[in-house]
């Protein structure tokens, strides 16, 4: 299936592993040009050099903090250097930022709750900000936000990115309604359990406050996923191509689940 994406520029952040990584790749295996950004250089260039050695692309790495507005200024000079045309912007935008700690609301301050809103909700509101006049200018466009399942099924150890990750999607219901009939669309992708570093990690941070181990938080998590398994991000990374593609013109300010089945309700 040609997914139309020849020739087109995608900014993919947090994109030196994980879902971020796979979503990257499936883009430059439908040959679209990348900007990959990731805060850690090391791991950065590696995915760059794994993404360069799939085919006849662009592909820059930019080591930044994208919550910065320093970071956000090198992703979108990145893209232009690409494009050869000063803020020109991408084609295709993917959000995506490390989730905030797990956790009990008691321990939580002010100044930690604004980190959780200012990576999880700001910073893709201000990449949105940033890159949806140019692509309703070209008639084109695609915004994908990574969030996560916690915005339809709340985990009480995941708080924050309860909250921070449900304020950006009541503003894509919105805006994502209101720029429709532009050719560009914006929808959240939800992931449920990946088989990731961030779940791992997750597993540890459970552990601590349940008293079990880490191997038996994997078990219990496990055993709770209808599909008997976690999701392996190649299947992730061909679900977001997918809403980047020509095909999904008509898909728009929705929220994807992708959680092996372990979302109990209708809709």
């Amino acid at each position: 299936m040609d997914l139309g994406l020849q020739g087109k520029i995608a900014l993919v952040c947090g994109a030196s592993k994980g879902l971020g990584y796979a979503s990257a790749e499936h883009l430059a295996r439908e040959g679209t040009h990348v900007v990959i950004v990731a805060r850690g250089q090391e791991a950065l260039d590696q995915a760059a050099a794994k993404l360069r050695a799939l085919g006849n692309i662009k592909v820059i790495a930019v080591a930044t903090d994208i919550a910065t507005a320093e970071g956000r200024a090198k992703a979108l000079a990145a893209v232009d250097d690409i494009a050869g045309e000063a803020g020109r912007g991408p084609d295709i935008l993917v959000n995506n930022a490390g989730g905030p700690p797990l956790g009990d609301f008691r321990e939580w301050d002010r100044d930690i709750w604004l980190k959780a809103i200012d990576a999880n909700m700001l910073t893709p509101i201000e990449l949105i900000k940033a890159t949806v006049d140019q692509m309703i200018a070209r008639g084109w466009g695609r915004i994908v936000n990574i969030t996560s399942s916690s915005v339809k099924a709340p985990r009480y150890d995941l708080g924050l990115s309860n909250g921070a990750r449900s304020g950006l999607t009541g503003f894509v219901a919105g805006v994502s309604r209101h720029i429709a009939k532009s050719g560009v669309t914006i929808n959240n992708l939800l992931p449920g359990s990946f088989e990731t570093d961030r779940l791992r990690s997750s597993f540890v941070g459970s552990a601590k406050l349940t008293g079990e181990t880490p191997e038996e938080v994997r078990v219990q998590r496990m055993a709770e996923t209808p599909a008997g398994r976690f999701g392996d991000p190649d299947e992730f990374g061909a679900t977001c191509v997918f809403l980047c593609s020509k095909h999904a013109g008509y898909i728009n300010g929705q929220n994807v689940l992708m959680d092996g089945g372990a979302y109990p309700g209708i809709f």
